[in-house]
């Protein structure tokens, strides 16, 4: 149980600077693996400044961010994270992502992320 707590907690300050899009890196390790965003290259982003920087052009693409379900089994949890997406061409979008997590030596080490990358990148052009 205390894996599980420990998992919540650093969730927790992730989501909630993730949301006010600011403070939430000091819960990301420093060796961060990082899938999404282009599901047809699994390869991950390394590295917690790699991640940060997706991170600060992903930023750009949403309003709010809410955690819609957070389900934590030890050192590994699942995340539904719901957002108001808006695009440089006017088009406004609430979507779910599905976010896979891992926890080691005390940080948030990895992420693989999961959504509708066809609406998305078709919107950005």
């Amino acid at each position: 149980m205390e894996k599980s707590q420990e998992t919540r907690q650093l969730l927790e300050t992730y989501y909630q600077g993730f949301a006010e899009k600011a403070n939430w890196e000091s819960a990301i390790a420093d060796d961060f693996q990082y899938i999404g965003g282009d599901m047809t290259n699994i390869a991950p982003v390394t590295g917690k400044q790699a991640y940060v920087e997706i991170i600060k052009r992903f930023s750009q693409r949403f309003e709010a961010m809410r955690v819609q379900r957070m389900i934590v089994e030890d050192d590994r949890a699942a995340v539904i994270g719901n957002y108001d997406f808006v695009f440089p061409n006017g088009v406004k979008i609430n979507g779910n992502v599905a976010e896979f997590w891992t926890v080691s030596n005390g940080k948030l080490s990895s992420l693989t992320l999961y959504f509708d990358t066809l609406t998305f990148m078709s919107n950005l052009k």
